[in-house]
């Protein structure tokens, strides 16, 4: 089909984007990489009057260091987070995830923080950026504020940015020399996961110190699994510990019954798959 008309805006400075949001009222849509907005405009789901194309703002794009974070911009694109330096030493649970969204087409066009921003459950950045505490800063009319990815997520699809603000980076605090793996189980005609665990853990002389694992597609938002975090705590990384610190994986969790599985499923998968994820991480 072919999209409803709307008003088209190509900003180049975050500032003039807010501006133009402001300007156009509740019914403008951001435009990052696409990948997400231009089927549903062509399908004609959404209808927006403005469309704030975000593409020509070259201060929203990139990995910098800023002391114990690093710093993503929000029209970075997968590919490019696929192969920065920096993501790869401080932030490594991160690169495996993006490693495993869509495809090379998809990877080189959608951006980290469009992902972001869309929150669809069963996208697969959503739980890294959770368990790795990371925050999101928002930019409007009042300026810029900061919330944690804990809080910014809400409900299917709907986060804590207003209508007149834009996710403008993502704050990742650094987990340097953690072990970090993404495990998903997903249907080989199409990348979405039908669940999949973020790991991430930091060991020393064969003991789990710390960790973090979130879920994805395990509810309306991204999930925290603290019950296996705090299982692995002090553990020794082996398979019998990380297989019973796996079985609290599903607790807290709400998935959906879809085409694709049930409820006791999905919580199965989460189960296997956090073992899996965490056994991958710690090389166990």
């Amino acid at each position: 089909m072919i999209p409803a008309p709307f008003d088209y805006v190509a900003p180049s400075t975050v500032d003039e984007a807010v501006q133009a949001l402001a300007a156009a009222g509740e019914d403008a849509k951001v435009l990052a990489g696409g990948q997400s907005l231009l089927p549903v405009l062509r399908m004609r789901l959404a209808a927006p009057t403005t469309l704030v194309d975000l593409g020509k703002v070259a201060e929203m794009r990139g990995v910098r260091e800023d002391g114990d974070a690093l710093v993503v911009g929000a029209m970075t694109t997968h590919y490019e987070v696929q192969r920065d330096a920096l993501i790869a030493e401080h932030a490594a649970l991160v690169k495996e995830a993006t490693d495993t969204v869509a495809d090379p087409q998809v990877r080189h066009r959608g951006t980290f923080g469009g992902a972001i921003a869309h929150a669809d459950p069963a996208g697969d950045l959503l739980a890294p950026v959770l368990a790795l505490d990371g925050e999101l800063v928002l930019a409007g009319p009042n300026g810029r504020r900061t919330v944690p990815a804990a809080e910014f997520f809400q409900d299917y699809f709907t986060t804590a940015l207003a209508p007149d603000e834009l996710l403008v980076e993502v704050r990742l605090p650094k987990h340097t020399g953690w072990r970090a793996h993404y495990e998903k189980f997903n249907r080989v005609a199409q990348a979405w996961s039908m669940c999949a665990v973020a790991a991430a853990v930091r060991t020393e002389g064969g003991v789990i110190e710390e960790a973090r694992v979130a879920l994805t597609n395990m509810g309306a938002t991204p999930v925290r699994a603290t019950g296996v975090e705090q299982a692995l705590l002090g553990a020794r990384a082996n398979a019998e510990t990380i297989r019973a610190a796996a079985a609290h994986a599903a607790e807290g969790t709400n998935p959906v019954a879809d085409g694709n599985s049930d409820v006791e499923y999905r919580q199965h998968l989460a189960r296997v798959l956090t073992g899996r994820a965490v056994a991958a991480a710690v090389g166990a």
